[in-house]
C-alpha cells in the first residue's frame, strides 16, 4: 500500500484493530516555535482531531490516547490548570461533532481529582456517544498502568473477602475483565511520538504483545502521513505471540 494512498484496499488482518498513542512532544514543539508550553498543548489537540479523522478513514476500530498521566500532576501548577481548562474547552467544542460522526468517546482513569465541571462534561460526553458504533476513542486521563492493575486487583480482592470468589480461581482473563479497557481487543500498535523510547506507565497489562513504534516526530507535527508510516511498519511485523514463524505461517495459510 502506498504511503500516500490510504484508500488502497487491504484485508482487515493488515490493519491494527486498536492503536494506542502517547502524544509526546507538545512542550518541546512550542519551545522550538519560541512560544510557551501551553501553545504546544493547544496545537496537540488539533493534531489529535486530525488523527481521529485519519483512523476513521482507515476503519480503525479503537484508538486510545494518553491525555494526562497520574504523574502529570507533578508538573507546574500553571500548566496543570491550563490542561484542565483545555480538557473542558475541547470537550465543549468537539463532542457534538464527534457524535455526529458516529464516534464513541470513553474515558479511563481515576477522575476523582478532576474539577466538578470537567467530570460533568466527561459523563455527558460518555453518555451522549455511548451508542455510537464507529471509531471508539478512549481518553486516558489521570491514568496509570499500575493504578489500573491495582484497581482491578482490589475489585477481585473484595470479591474474595465476601466469599464470592476463591483466590485460587483468579485467572489472567479475570484480571483483564476488571481493567479499564475490559471488553476491547488489546492494542495491536503502540505509537509514541517525541523520541522517547519507553511506555511511561501506560497500559502496562494491555501492551504485553503490542508492537511498539517510536518516532522522533513531535506530536503537533504528527500527521496522517506519519500515522500511515506507523501502520506500514506494523504491517511488516510478524506477530508470533510466543510461537515460531512456521506455526504463524501455517495458521495464515502461507
Amino acid at each position: 500500500m502506498s504511503e500516500s494512498d490510504p484508500s488502497t484496499v487491504v484485508t482487515p488482518q493488515d490493519l491494527p484493530r486498536h492503536i494506542a498513542i502517547i502524544m509526546d512532544g507538545n512542550g518541546r514543539w512550542a519551545r522550538r516555535q519560541g512560544k510557551p508550553r501551553v501553545f504546544g498543548h493547544r496545537q496537540g489537540v488539533k493534531t489529535l482531531r486530525h488523527i481521529v479523522e485519519a483512523c476513521v478513514s482507515r476503519h480503525i476500530a479503537n484508538l486510545t490516547v494518553y491525555a494526562f498521566s497520574s504523574e502529570n500532576w507533578q508538573r507546574p501548577a500553571q500548566e496543570v490548570n491550563f490542561l484542565m481548562d483545555l480538557f473542558v474547552s475541547s470537550l465543549q467544542q468537539q463532542i457534538d461533532d464527534l457524535h455526529r460522526n458516529n464516534i464513541r468517546v470513553a474515558f479511563i482513569g481515576d477522575h476523582s481529582a478532576f474539577p466538578v465541571k470537567l467530570n460533568r462534561l466527561i459523563d455527558d460526553a460518555s453518555t451522549l456517544t455511548a451508542a455510537n458504533d464507529g471509531l471508539r476513542v478512549n481518553v486516558a486521563a489521570n491514568y496509570g498502568g499500575r493504578w489500573d492493575i491495582t484497581h482491578a486487583l482490589r475489585q477481585l480482592a473484595a470479591r474474595v473477602k465476601t466469599g464470592e470468589l476463591q483466590a485460587d480461581a483468579i485467572s489472567e482473563t479475570m484480571v483483564s475483565e476488571h481493567l479499564c479497557l475490559a471488553g476491547l481487543p488489546e492494542p495491536d500498535l503502540f505509537i509514541r511520538t517525541g523520541g522517547e523510547q519507553r511506555i511511561s506507565n501506560y497500559l502496562l497489562w494491555q501492551l504485553a504483545y503490542t508492537e511498539l513504534y517510536f518516532t522522533d516526530c513531535l506530536w503537533p507535527d504528527f500527521d496522517e502521513q506519519q500515522l500511515q508510516l506507523a501502520i506500514e511498519w506494523y504491517r511488516g511485523r510478524e506477530r508470533r505471540f510466543g510461537k515460531i514463524s512456521e506455526q504463524v505461517n501455517r495458521a495464515d495459510g502461507t
